[in-house]
């Protein structure tokens, strides 16, 4: 999609809490950057609302939008095409609108593939959620378990993505650990020896500050992704898409840590 020639255009993230989110700062730098007239705002949507802003979309009223929980499944669902990651994941978190019709993408596989990429091994999904699936389908290709707190959810999606399971809490050595549930976002831990025997972290959870998995990998020196760079990945993919222009990651980056 090519940038308008004239007029504010509107982006919207729609979801249930979105009150800490910093894509609104991430997505302002990026359109004052770039000088594209642009404005980016967060919505907190029940269902209805959330139907509400799907018709916005296809009236042209607004460009595009960020989905986030608990809503990437349900999207997936209500829009008229996906592109192969979100078909594959099951769940959308970014919406391109155009003449009327809705097109789903999951820009969350794309910053995890890219998390990935300079990892080697065994890949240890924590979670069975639509970012725990995201984390699957970027993994395609790899030895991958999945281990969730939810065991009936977690052997769902084994049986979906043809991967294996382990017990909630236990260990993968050397194994690149995706944290793709909400634990760290206030504080918490992963469980004890998940870190320890972990080759690499890529931690979907941020708060104000660095998470305790995140802590830990660095003090132990392993290669981390941390939250706040998936979520600037994301959003540069979902810019991209929107505009047709290069993302500037780094005004992306800088209004993102310190939003």
């Amino acid at each position: 999609m090519s940038v308008a020639a004239n007029g504010s255009r509107r982006f919207v993230l729609l979801g249930d809490p979105v009150g800490g989110s910093r894509s609104p700062a991430i997505h302002q730098a990026a359109f004052e950057t770039a000088g594209i007239d642009g404005h980016y705002e967060a919505r907190r949507v029940d269902l209805a609302g959330l139907g509400a802003a799907i018709d916005e979309l296809r009236s042209g009223a607004i460009d595009g939008a960020n989905i986030t929980m608990p809503y990437k499944s349900t999207t997936a669902g209500m829009v008229d095409e996906l592109d192969e990651d979100a078909r594959l994941a099951g769940a959308v978190n970014t919406i391109v609108a155009g003449r009327g019709r809705l097109k789903g993408r999951n820009t969350d596989v794309v910053a995890l593939r890219a998390a990935l990429a300079a990892s080697v091994g065994t890949v240890l999904i924590l979670g069975a959620g639509g970012a725990a699936k995201a984390a699957a389908v970027a993994s395609a290709g790899r030895d991958t378990l999945v281990s969730a707190r939810n065991p009936a959810a977690a052997e769902a999606m084994a049986v979906r993505f043809g991967l294996d399971t382990v017990a909630w809490g236990d260990p993968a050595e050397g194994a690149a650990v995706i944290n793709a549930t909400p634990l760290g976002m206030a504080g918490e831990t992963l469980p004890p020896g998940v870190v320890d025997a972990a080759g690499w972290l890529v931690d979907l959870a941020y708060g104000a500050e660095p998470t305790p998995a995140v802590t830990e990998a660095l003090r132990r020196g392993l290669p981390v992704v941390d939250g706040i760079d998936l979520l600037v990945a994301q959003a540069a993919a979902a810019f991209t898409i929107w505009t047709g222009v290069a993302a500037p990651l780094e005004a992306m980056m800088r209004a993102a840590r310190r939003a």
